[in-house]
């Protein structure tokens, strides 16, 4: 799914397919974030002005650029694991061990977004130092991948609770719904003041 231009994807996700929804909009939301930062590092590595940085910036390069490629990876991961549950949701109700089939797909088809939530997470630290030692030639695109960073957690979150929500196992659900509450608070926070920190030296 990575490997189609963007406009394929766009087309395939407005379409009434499956696959790609909300998850894999979410991933590529972080695989945006990400790349951002790469741009933002690009722009700052090597100046003189940021000399103090420079190690810093030179490990946000390697990060960056693996976090991106993660993000992309969720985007297909996203993608296989919805196939197993749509086929668990069609074996008829009377038919014995469909519960636990169901249950099984239920947590990978979780287990995924939670993930890109966690993904957001790495992402926001890295947003957190840009805010800071990254060139003032692209500090808004530190406060682009601010907003994408938050789409991506709170996006992926909705497909977490979505299906937590359909499992027999409650203490299970709820324990992956309060891991996911508590990221997606952290990454908001982080990612709300980047962007107000950004903003507020724009609009000054």
């Amino acid at each position: 799914m990575t490997d189609k231009s963007i406009t394929v994807f766009l087309d395939e996700l407005s379409s009434g397919a499956p696959v790609p929804g909300g998850g894999g909009a979410s991933a590529l939301m972080g695989a945006l974030s990400a790349s951002l930062c790469s741009m933002v590092a690009n722009l700052t590595t090597g100046k003189k002005k940021y000399a103090e940085y420079q190690q810093d910036i030179e490990r946000i390069l390697v990060d960056a650029a693996k976090l991106r490629d993660d993000a992309a990876e969720l985007i297909k991961k996203d993608a296989e694991v919805f196939e197993p549950l749509s086929k668990a949701y069609s074996i008829p109700k009377e038919q014995e061990g469909r519960d636990e089939i169901l249950e099984d797909a239920l947590r990978k088809a979780a287990e995924v977004p939670y993930q890109m939530v966690e993904k957001a997470k790495e992402i926001s630290l890295i947003i957190e130092e840009l805010a800071v030692k990254g060139s003032r030639l692209a500090i808004s695109d530190v406060g682009v991948a601010a907003s994408a960073c938050r789409a991506l957690a709170t996006g992926a979150s909705m497909n977490v609770y979505i299906n937590t929500k359909l499992m027999k196992d409650r203490a299970f659900a709820e324990e992956l719904n309060r891991k996911t509450d508590d990221l997606v608070k952290e990454v908001s926070s982080r990612c709300d003041e980047a962007y107000n920190k950004v903003l507020g030296g724009l609009r000054a």
